[in-house]
């Protein structure tokens, strides 16, 4: 009888470990979705302009003398997309990405790691204006944006599509925590 009391009280712990795990891991999940999203719209909306930005640079760039100043860059700033981490923080702090599927949390890795990329980039570039204004000399200046939009405009549809799946692996599983509560 002792030793059946035991039994049912160490499952009836796991039990409960279990659950506080899954319960950990949806609302991670649920805080990875809405910073996910909300990443993708910051991208989304300046991925136009930096490409169109770029052209425009590279145009300048190439022209020479007297054909340069007829063309128009026109550079309404440069518009890097500020992304979040903060889910993926927490997720590392309370390790309940431990709590995720593998397969999710490789593919969730990727998706931020990209994004640190894509941060780092932006980071570098507006801490070079401010050692290298563009008052200094503009030609210098429009020629470190144009290498900064060339790897821009390669990791944004990347970016988007990394949170496009992620976002969608998120749902399902968020989804099939659902369908098997008890």
């Amino acid at each position: 009888m002792l030793g059946l009391g035991v039994f049912l009280g160490l499952a009836g712990e796991q039990w409960r470990e279990y659950r506080s795990h899954r319960e950990a891991a949806q609302a991670s999940l649920r805080r990875f979705r809405t910073e996910i999203a909300n990443n993708r719209k910051a991208i989304a909306a300046v991925k136009d302009y930096h490409v169109a930005m770029r052209a425009r640079i590279d145009k300048y760039l190439a022209a020479t003398g007297k054909d340069r100043e007829s063309v128009s860059v026109n550079l309404q700033g440069i518009q890097p997309a500020f992304t979040e981490r903060t889910a993926w923080e927490l997720a590392l702090a309370t390790q309940s990405l431990t709590y995720i599927d593998e397969h999710l949390a490789f593919a969730l890795s990727r998706a931020y790691s990209t994004q640190q990329e894509y941060d780092e980039l932006s980071r570098g570039l507006l801490q070079a204006m401010y050692v290298r204004p563009p008052s200094e000399n503009v030609t210098v200046f429009l020629g470190s944006v144009g290498v900064y939009y060339g790897d821009i405009v390669l990791l944004e549809p990347k970016l988007i599509e990394m949170y496009d799946s992620v976002g969608a692996e998120i749902d399902r599983a968020l989804g099939a925590a659902r369908n098997n509560q008890p």
